[in-house]
């Protein structure tokens, strides 16, 4: 690899594989999904772990029931995360509890949408109603452990997911983040961290040549968002311009 390449990729440089680590689906598109898409197109082989089905995600009024079970609600979103990996040229994916994503021994399992409430803008917190099978409520060693399953069966050379706040504060994302850390230390395999706002130790890309990928992966999501001109429309109701741009920092164990 020139040493121009290596100036100009930094974190990436030398990188053959990625792990992405989500919490539920719309999340890879959402916060990574432009870079995703720029690391395929590099050749650089990317891999999605997705922890839930968002089966408690609140759904865009008129495209389901608003009472759907959250069963159906799971199988749709299954789908819809099917196809935004097709756009964004994801082919490796897996479902967290299930093998390779379990520690070996354990029968496969689902973990649950641990749900969330808004306690201020832009910042979420546990649910009230927390399910004993949610990923938030599920032992933490037994989180990490799955995730190691995978990250030994894959050897990826990175492995990508939130910070320590999980971008929001979403206990699903936080307890992604902390599993991912955990596991990685275990495995001895470098993770970056995804991160909002520039500053000195965060390298950014920014990558609005992928608005289209990013934008048809965004559709597939419709049952918790739309697309409406340059914006992302959530279910709520919040609105922001369509994320082209990612920001990776390493994350530092000592």
């Amino acid at each position: 690899m020139s040493p121009e390449r290596r100036r100009r990729d930094g974190i990436l440089a030398d990188i053959e594989s990625v792990l992405f680590v989500h919490a539920h689906p719309d999340d890879e598109t959402l916060a990574t999904g432009a870079l995703i898409a720029e690391l395929v197109s590099r050749g650089i082989i990317v891999s999605l772990l997705t922890a839930t089905r968002g089966e408690r995600g609140e759904i865009v009024e008129g495209v389901l029931r608003a009472d759907t079970d959250p069963e159906t609600l799971s199988r749709i979103r299954e789908q819809e995360l099917r196809s935004a990996c097709l756009a964004l040229g994801i082919t490796q994916h897996f479902w967290l509890g299930q093998a390779p994503a379990r520690a070996e021994g354990l029968p496969d399992t689902l973990y649950a949408d641990s749900g969330m409430l808004w306690i201020r803008e832009g910042l979420a917190g546990p649910a009230a109603d927390v399910s004993s099978d949610a990923l938030a409520t599920a032992p933490m060693a037994t989180v990490t452990a799955d995730v190691a399953a995978l990250i030994s069966s894959a050897r990826p050379s990175l492995v990508v997911s939130y910070d320590a706040a999980g971008g929001y504060g979403h206990p699903d994302h936080v307890r992604v983040h902390e599993a991912s850390v955990a596991a990685c230390a275990l495995t001895s395999t470098p993770y970056a961290e995804v991160v909002a706002e520039r500053g000195s130790d965060v390298e950014w890309f920014d990558l609005e040549h992928r608005l289209p990928q990013v934008v048809t992966a965004l559709r597939s999501h419709a049952t918790q968002l739309s697309v409406d001109g340059d914006d992302v429309v959530h279910s709520g109701g919040q609105r922001h311009a369509i994320p082209t741009s990612t920001g990776l920092r390493m994350f530092n164990r000592a």
